[in-house]
This record gives structure tokens, C-alpha cells and sequence, in this order.
């Protein structure tokens, strides 16, 4: 069986062609894809080409982790999830492309176990289950954000997550004026922000230079958090020591990351709407990639499967 599928043939070369799909194992279900997001961290990486070394590294590649579908057929061993709606974090399954990470196609195949069932009633929404799973991994192990640098859609489902938590709202940064407006609080001008006191700022901008800058406000023994995806960091130690300040790198989110993001949404608490600001048919895949990256209008990206 083929497919259509997003294939990055090579840095900042993308297409949209038909791929050979594996066939379906005994446990695997097959994923009908009606959305699917651009990731502005790692797949812009994997645009630029400056992506680090990776397991499965390697062009041609299949992007994505942030689609939602419903399960249409099924090996043997999983059937009865057939009709399923699901969050899929990306799929390997293609015969002539990598999947790194898998996602971005009219249709999958991947084992049951990978294919989250979420509400079919949060519709293209779903897809950004990955990326709120991510904010929600960020407050494992820690306390919640005092500052959160970083007002792209990262950033907002941190704050989000902490106030669906009981935290108190967080002041957060944002350079562009255009990004500062908030589900019931406002991102700041970082300069017009005086504080050297938090004890705990979280990261969402995935600036190579940041350390620095969140060093210098932070109080002694405060801890910055970081959520992005980076190639390169650097600081300066004398700051850091003087306040002896503690870093924590967050990781990549894990299947209770997801079940508590359920959970708050089911709540009523943490709500996804107001985030997806751009929709492109999936045809307009070559001309969607450069604008997700590049507009800075463009909060988050989806690309519509359901017309293919």
C-alpha cells in the first residue's frame, strides 16, 4: 500500500509524493490522518539542516509527531480498535524514507500501543496533545514557573498547565508585541521587567543565548528549567556560581504526561483552543513548511489531510 506523505528529501527541500507503506504487523493499527502540525522546534531543525546527531538520523525523512486520526484497519491482534480516535507521536513504517519522526502522511501504520485515543470533540486541536504533553513533562520533578521566557505556543501551555495546576499565573516574557496576549493574563516586555528574584524560570524560547539572561535574574538557588530543543548552550559561570544556580533540562514528554493533560482538559481547566493560528491544505505542504518557520505571525502551523 502507498501513501502521501511530507518527505524532506534534503535541508529545505520538501515534497509532497506518494511512499510505499511497510505492511500492517498483528498488533499495528493503521491511521487514517485528517491533521497534522509543524513543529517550529525540532522539524524546523530538520529543515535547516543544523538537526543534531539523532537516532534515525538521515534524508530522506518523513517529519512530524503532532497528527490525529481515526484508526481504519488493524493486524489481527487489534482489532477492536478500529474506528478509534487517536493521537499518533509519529510513525516509522515507510519502505523508501526514515520516519523521523513519522507523522506528517495521509496514513500510518504503527503499533496499537502508539496510538493514543483522545476526544474526537477537540477536532484539530487534538493535534497539539504532543506539545502540551511536553509543557506538562517540563513540571516533573519541579516546582512551577515564577517566569516563563518564551510566549510561542510552548510558552503558553506552560502558563496554562501551571494555572490549570493551582499555581499562581506566572509573569511571562515576550519580545514580539504582537505575542503578548494571554488566556486571562498578558506577556510582558522583558524590559519593562525589573525582578532578579524568581526562584524557578522555565525556558520556552529556545534561544542558544538564554542562560545568561535567566542566570541574571534569578534569586540564589533558583533553578531554570529548560523546555526547548537547542543545539548549543553556553553561559557564563562567575553569575551561575554566585547564586548557585541549579539547570534542568526537560525531555521528551511520556505516556502520564499525557494521561495528566487528558485529564485537565477533561477538568475543564486546561483548555487548547485559541493556539492553531494558520491552516494549510496538505497539497500546500511546500509553501506551508517556509511559512511556519518564517512568518512571525504564525503561531502554529496545521496541514489539513482530509481533500488528499
Amino acid at each position: 500500500m502507498n501513501t502521501l506523505a511530507v518527505i524532506l528529501e534534503a535541508p529545505e527541500k520538501l515534497g509532497l509524493r506518494s511512499i510505499a507503506l511497510n505492511p500492517l504487523g498483528d498488533s499495528d493499527v493503521q491511521v487514517a490522518i485528517e491533521w497534522s502540525g509543524i513543529s517550529t522546534g525540532t522539524e524546523k531543525l530538520l529543515w535547516t539542516g543544523r538537526m543534531p546527531s539523532f537516532p534515525g538520523m538521515g534524508y530522506p525523512l518523513v517529519p512530524g509527531y503532532e497528527s490525529i486520526g481515526r484508526v481504519v484497519d488493524a493486524g489481527i491482534h487489534a482489532r477492536a480498535r478500529i474506528g478509534d480516535w487517536v493521537f499518533v507521536p509519529g510513525a516509522n513504517c515507510y519502505r523508501d524514507a526514515r520516519g523521523l519522526f513519522g507523522g506528517t502522511a495521509r496514513t500510518v501504520n504503527l503499533p496499537a500501543a502508539r496510538a493514543i485515543p483522545v476526544d474526537e470533540g477537540l477536532g484539530r486541536d487534538g493535534i497539539l496533545m504532543a506539545l502540551a504533553a511536553t509543557a506538562c513533562h517540563a513540571f516533573v520533578g519541579g516546582a512551577a514557573p515564577d517566569l516563563v521566557i518564551g510566549h510561542g505556543i510552548l510558552g503558553r501551555l506552560i502558563t496554562r498547565i501551571a494555572i490549570a495546576s493551582g499555581a499562581p499565573a506566572p509573569t511571562v516574557w515576550e519580545t514580539n508585541r504582537d505575542r503578548r496576549d494571554g488566556l486571562g493574563y498578558d506577556a510582558i516586555d522583558p524590559e519593562a521587567d525589573t525582578r532578579r528574584d524568581y526562584r524557578t524560570i522555565y525556558d520556552a524560547s529556545g534561544a542558544p543565548d538564554i542562560l545568561d539572561t535567566a542566570v541574571g535574574r534569578l534569586t540564589k538557588g533558583g533553578e531554570v528549567v529548560l523546555a526547548g530543543f537547542y543545539d548549543r548552550l553556553s553561559f557564563a559561570f562567575p553569575p551561575a556560581f554566585m547564586r548557585e544556580a541549579r539547570f534542568r533540562i526537560s525531555a521528551e514528554f511520556t505516556p502520564d504526561d499525557i494521561a495528566t493533560v487528558m485529564a485537565l482538559i477533561a477538568s475543564g481547566t486546561l483548555r487548547l483552543d485559541g493556539l492553531i493560528s494558520h491552516e494549510r491544505d496538505a497539497g500546500e505542504a511546500e509553501d506551508a513548511y517556509p511559512a511556519a518557520f518564517g512568518d512571525p505571525d504564525c503561531l502554529k502551523m496545521v496541514l489539513d489531510w482530509r481533500h488528499q
